[in-house]
């Protein structure tokens, strides 16, 4: 433990009279926050009002309260000077807000238009040394009171106001104990959170800049700046002119010790000059600061001020109303001032020494409790790390003294300390040196400093010396951690793996598809070849009926015309040879000849590639042989054929005529019968002679020529028909009854033409 500090010339004491207040803070759905009970005060008071703290509502309900189910604010508030106090002072509240379901509510009032109500209860007291245990208290009894679910009931604030009251009658609160390690973030975390930069931010204090701190959280905005305060020992005991730039009551009072007792550490520090009011004439300390109070911070009066926000609309000026911005949703240091920036710049030896705060830190961190070091030993603990900043700034101090003292006896070589070499103040960095001493808190503190501070603590950086190879290793070492290397090969390797499954599963997806539609489209080639199997199979048979009734009708024709021609020959006696030698008209195959026979002729187109007398190559029509040419003076009388279909009735002649050569005639068929009377004309002159003497005839006895009209014979046309695995169908013979009709049916109309 730290040894306890006793009050510091410096220090004001607590009023005597002043009594922590407790009130509710209420949101209206039409007038916004707003006062609404106070506890701690006379029935009808409003200290709000007497005090004109017209921002206490807006103070105690940050922005973005409504996003988290609880939150803290912290802020200051300016008492003026009345007639029951003379002077003015800051006071310091905090509040628990806290919100819940209007539904939920027992009994609901007319005016909760919300689906939510919000409020917060503040508590108002005059340091905020004890800040870090009230707040746990707070936090429990704003529970419970929003546990009742009714907020007419109000004795559970009311007693915990007169609990306050009591311990403040009695002086619990105001024992001097070292309560500063309790109020702020824990600065184990501090220093993990910002590393080198924490030294940083602290010698950007004592420069009294501008310093805006932003964050969405608005309780770790207010413990950050908390904790950076408490670096400087003995600062938060003295923060009674911290809420108004107008306020300067530390300096007034303030008087130069004379005595030091070496053994009491509290007496050092105040002989030293500790703690260096960075919170003075000119300055302002806001954890929470509101738009409302922006008028503030741009006032001419307002020289320096360290503040917090939680409205981002604040960084869009930050250029107007920050010298140096602290983003801790980012964890980023933005400066904006050049001298500022130029007079931060970390020296050898500062960095030498943050880095080994920084390394125990990171060597003894546990996950679990942050606070606290997992080797439980005092080396990287919260007070280890606090007596190396006192040690650091009762360093500087000295060695500013020491510094200014060699300017005052540069040419008396017997006033400078033999064992120091040099001027200390380089290690700490000359530019910041010369920025600090045009500070106001530089002018407070050697004003009322003895001048031979440097024989008390030895004028000497912490970690001076020049750049070694271990500085260079270190900040190599610190370099590649920033640079979170790991965590980025590590994010790397899990996209890259992840990435590389991805594209295993789509290559995949996408091969078990296309093998899906290679087996779909073969599937479907097989269905449409069985569809076209049991197509044909099915249209087979019809296309062998049609073919057999086409040749069945076709062979029934042929049969037909043989019978007709069976039967003309038996009763006419066609085919019998002829004795006659009347000569034989010739007929030029050019002609076409005339009469019966030339008709017949005609109907073949392939007469001109037959031989004389009957088939030759087998590709004749079906019904004639080819009429053949007879040549003239020849004496030979070619043989016209009827030939049926298919070899029936092959090798048998429909007209057989003769003729004789050299006067010999031809001997007669056994198959042919005698000639009748009415053949032989036919057979000696031939059936054009025959016909012709008739018209001849006729004409002579007046009759008039019958027209003859030749029948039209359609033109033969080839069917290919593909052969088929299957046997074609044998014929289906035709009847004798139907074969006898349409013999018949053909002989009459032989004998109409």
């Amino acid at each position: 433990m730290s040894v306890p500090l006793t009050p510091t010339n410096g220090t004001t004491p607590r009023l005597p009279g002043f009594i922590p207040l407790v009130c509710v803070v209420d949101f209206h759905h039409a007038r916004g926050p707003e006062v609404e009970k106070w506890f701690g005060v006379d029935e009808g008071r409003d200290p709000a009002a007497e005090y004109d703290w017209t921002l206490l509502p807006f103070m105690a309900l940050s922005d973005g309260a409504h996003a988290a189910t609880e939150d803290f604010s912290y802020f200051t508030l300016l008492r003026p000077a009345n007639e029951k106090e003379s002077t003015a002072t800051s006071l310091f509240g905090i509040s628990c807000t806290r919100q819940l379901d209007a539904s939920q509510l027992l009994n609901r009032p007319a005016d909760v238009t919300r689906s939510t109500v919000q409020k917060a209860v503040v508590v108002i007291a005059d340091s905020p040394q004890y800040f870090g245990v009230l707040r746990e208290r707070l936090s429990v009894v704003t529970s419970a009171w929003f546990a009742q679910r009714e907020f007419t009931d109000t004795e559970i604030l009311r007693r915990f106001q007169e609990s306050l009251a009591e311990e403040k009658t009695r002086g619990a609160l105001s024992e001097e104990e070292d309560r500063d390690q309790y109020l702020g973030m824990s600065l184990r975390e501090l220093v993990r959170e910002f590393r080198w930069q924490t030294l940083v931010l602290l010698k950007c204090c004592l420069l009294q800049p501008k310093m805006l701190f932003f964050g969405t959280r608005c309780e770790r905005l207010c413990m950050m700046q908390f904790s950076l305060i408490s670096l400087i020992p003995g600062l938060l005991r003295n923060l009674q002119d911290s809420a108004g730039p107008d306020l300067d009551n530390y300096e007034k009072k303030l008087t130069q010790p004379t005595s030091l007792r070496t053994s009491d550490r509290n007496s050092l520090l105040t002989y030293m000059g500790l703690p260096l009011q960075i919170f003075g004439k000119g300055s302002l300390f806001g954890p929470y600061t509101p738009l409302q109070q922006l008028d503030i911070l741009a006032d001419f009066g307002t020289k320096s001020y360290i503040v917090g926000s939680t409205n981002s609309l604040l960084l869009q000026q930050r250029d107007r109303y920050s010298d140096i911005l602290i983003n801790l949703d980012e964890d980023s240091i933005n400066i904006t001032s050049t001298s500022l920036k130029a007079a931060l710049q970390l020296s050898v030896a500062d960095r030498r020494w943050i880095d080994f705060i920084t390394q125990n830190v990171n060597d003894t961190w546990d996950e679990a409790n942050p606070g606290r070091p997992k080797t439980l030993g005092y080396v990287g603990s919260e007070e280890f790390i606090r007596l190396q900043f006192e040690e650091y700034l009762l360093s500087l101090i000295s060695s500013v003294k020491y510094h200014i003292h060699l300017t005052k006896h540069a040419n008396n070589p017997r006033m400078l300390l033999p064992h120091i070499e040099g001027d200390p103040s380089l290690d700490y960095g000359q530019d910041f040196v010369d920025a600090w001493k045009r500070t106001e808190n530089y002018r407070i503190w050697n004003s009322h400093t003895d001048s031979h501070l440097f024989d008390v603590v030895e004028p000497k950086h912490p970690c001076a010396g020049g750049l070694t190879i271990d500085d260079v290793q270190r900040r190599i070492t610190q370099q590649v951690q920033d640079l979170h290397l790991d965590e980025r090969f590590a994010v790397g390797r899990e996209v890259l793996g992840r990435n590389l499954a991805a594209g295993k599963e789509k290559a995949s997806t996408m091969f078990n598809k296309l093998y899906a539609d290679m087996e779909a489209l073969r599937e479907a080639q097989r269905k449409r070849a069985e569809e076209s199997k049991q197509q044909q199979s099915a249209e087979t048979p019809q296309n062998g009926g049609a073919q057999q009734s086409v040749g069945t009708k076709a062979s029934t024709f042929v049969n037909s015309w043989a019978a007709w021609a069976g039967e003309k020959r038996k009763a006419a006696g066609w085919g019998r040879s002829s004795t006659s030698t009347t000569p034989t008209t010739e007929t030029h195959p050019a002609s076409g000849g005339g009469g019966w026979t030339s008709g017949w002729g005609r109907g073949n187109k392939n007469r001109a590639s037959l031989a004389p007398g009957g088939r030759s190559d087998g590709v004749t029509s079906p019904m004639l042989s080819p009429a053949p040419s007879i040549t003239p003076g020849s004496g030979k009388t070619e043989t016209y054929s009827l030939v049926r279909d298919r070899g029936s009735l092959s090798g048998e002649s429909l007209f057989d005529a003769t003729g004789t050569e050299s006067g010999m005639s031809s001997p007669a068929s056994p198959r042919r019968r005698p000639l009748s009377a009415e053949a032989k004309p036919l057979a000696t002159s031939g059936i054009d002679n025959v016909v012709a003497s008739e018209i001849a005839a006729k004409k002579q006895n007046g009759t008039p020529e019958p027209k003859v009209v030749e029948p039209k014979v359609a033109e033969p046309k080839i069917v290919e028909i593909q052969p088929e695995e299957k046997e074609s169908p044998p014929l289906t013979p035709v009847p004798a009854a139907v074969a006898a009709a349409e013999a018949a049916e053909a002989q009459n109309a032989w004998g109409r033409t």
